[in-house]
């Protein structure tokens, strides 16, 4: 019987898109939600990158430096939070991008400022919602802005019905 070897689940690359729209590096544990969100920013022109836990995104954000990040929060290893925290205080990934993709609590949202997430979206979205959002992070990185510890001034929150709230009704 031959020997086998199992492989440690690593960062999945999508296939490169000539002229692509930005890079954006996909946090999610749950497989089916990283599909999701990586097809729907593939087909508007980006270059998708994804982990599966805060862990994974702290390993390979270096190597793919994306232009704007997703991040969960409840995830196995790091949680999204501590994700977000330990992005913001490393040098090289201070300004990048961060959209938490979760079904926010009033918790999550606060605690996400709190740690330096620029946007929140709720759980359930709808596609369209996601790609205005992440097409917002990718355009204020290409133009270096950083305004505090987010380009929406404090945060941008999408509700489930897709309406902007300010952090404090969230």
């Amino acid at each position: 019987m031959g020997k086998t070897r199992t492989r440690r689940p690593g960062a999945t690359y999508s296939r490169v898109v000539p002229r692509a729209s930005g890079r954006v590096l996909v946090v999610d544990d749950n497989k089916v939600i990283r599909q999701l969100i990586r097809v729907n920013l593939e087909l508007e022109g980006f270059e998708v990158v994804t982990a599966g836990d805060g862990a994974e995104c702290l390993e390979v954000v270096h190597q793919v430096r994306p232009d704007a990040v997703t991040m969960d929060v409840v995830m196995p290893r790091l949680d999204g939070l501590g994700a977000v925290a330990r992005l913001r205080a490393d040098p090289r990934t201070r300004d990048l991008p961060i959209a938490i993709v979760s079904a926010s609590t009033p918790y999550e949202v606060e605690a996400g400022l709190a740690a330096g997430a620029d946007a929140f979206l709720s759980k359930p979205f709808e596609p369209a919602e996601l790609i205005v959002l992440v097409r917002q992070l990718v355009e204020r990185k290409v133009r270096g802005v950083r305004e505090g510890s987010s380009g929406f001034g404090a945060a941008h929150v999408l509700g489930r019905a897709g309406e902007s709230e300010s952090p404090a009704q969230a």
